[in-house]
């Protein structure tokens, strides 16, 4: 990060205000020329100029580009920490001295209040429309609390750090986990559900967590990146679940652990066809064994049986590589 290059990219009043939205959350450009009230491309030389300065980061999703914080977080050891934190409290103070300022960045705030709206609408709207089909799955096996309570104890009661939430889908285990984690990566790669998880984890922190549009067989993170990670009701759509796992393994610190939730075997066809199931279940030995075979120690297999489809969660420990 080079101080010229970040007075520069500062010395504007819409890039002023674009950095002080994306500290409280990831919006993507349209969002962004929306609660500015300029055109997207207008929009796009603003962020690319604060891109240029490290100051923003961009992430594609689909046909949308979201805008987030780039500046490191508070107490890391980033080699630009002193710069972020200078412009951090810059940024804060001028809101808090500078009237003109403060009052642009009120009213862009209550504009951003909106897009939380609207973005909690379309969740709305979409899970209205697909109620039938989540009913019906639901309907089948044992009740999501048990479910979560049953991850909760597999994962025993310790912090997760660094966590990664696998096929993240609405984001409702990273929110679960949230408050136990330090920092929140949900990858998904349906952008739809993306959507959606950035719809229930807005409230966070914009610093807290990040989502990110990737394929669980080719992961998109450095080695030993994460202390945690977790596969719920995601391995079921995995054509080579060995391949999923090996992936998972790999980006797992040593230590680290994994909890992985999905069915036993049945043969609901119909979930096929509805659901695009590629596996209808997996055997506890089956499973364990695959985690083995992928450098972790698994723990003794935990099932919560439903209706009709029992669950079960297998977790382990990244052995030391």
């Amino acid at each position: 990060m080079q101080i010229d290059s970040v007075i520069r990219a500062l010395a504007d009043p819409t890039r002023l205000r674009i950095m002080r939205l994306v500290a409280r959350m990831e919006l993507a450009v349209g969002e962004l020329a929306q609660v500015l009230g300029q055109s997207q491309p207008r929009v796009s030389r603003h962020i690319r100029i604060l891109g240029d300065a490290a100051l923003v980061a961009r992430r594609k999703e689909g046909a949308w580009v979201f805008v987030y914080n780039a500046l490191p977080g508070a107490g890391t050891d980033s080699d630009d920490a002193g710069i972020a934190d200078a412009v951090s409290i810059l940024l804060a103070a001028a809101e808090g001295e500078d009237a003109t300022f403060a009052t642009q960045c009120a009213a862009d705030r209550r504009r951003l209040a909106a897009i939380r709206s609207a973005r909690e609408e379309a969740a709305a709207r979409y899970f209205s429309d697909h109620a039938d089909q989540w009913d019906q799955l639901r309907s089948l096996h044992s009740d999501d609390g048990e479910v979560e309570t049953a991850l909760n104890q597999a994962l025993g009661g310790k912090p997760c750090g660094h966590l990664l939430d696998i096929g993240t889908g609405t984001g409702r285990i990273a929110e679960l986990l949230s408050d136990r984690a330090s920092h929140v990566t949900g990858l998904d790669r349906s952008p739809d559900m993306l959507r959606l998880a950035r719809t229930r984890l807005q409230n966070l922190p914009a610093d807290k967590f990040d989502l990110v549009h990737g394929d669980f067989t080719a992961l998109p993170f450095d080695d030993a990146s994460f202390d945690t990670v977790t596969l719920h009701q995601v391995l079921h759509f995995a054509l080579t679940p060995d391949d999923v796992l090996a992936e998972a393994a790999r980006v797992t610190r040593d230590g680290g652990r994994i909890v992985v939730t999905d069915f036993t075997p049945h043969d609901r066809e119909e979930l096929r066809r509805l659901h695009a199931h590629t596996r209808l279940g997996f055997g506890a030995d089956e499973l364990a064994e695959t985690l083995t075979r992928n450098g972790f120690a698994p723990d003794p297999v935990q099932f919560v049986p439903g209706s009709e489809l029992t669950i079960a969660i297998w977790a382990g420990t990244r052995l030391a590589t």
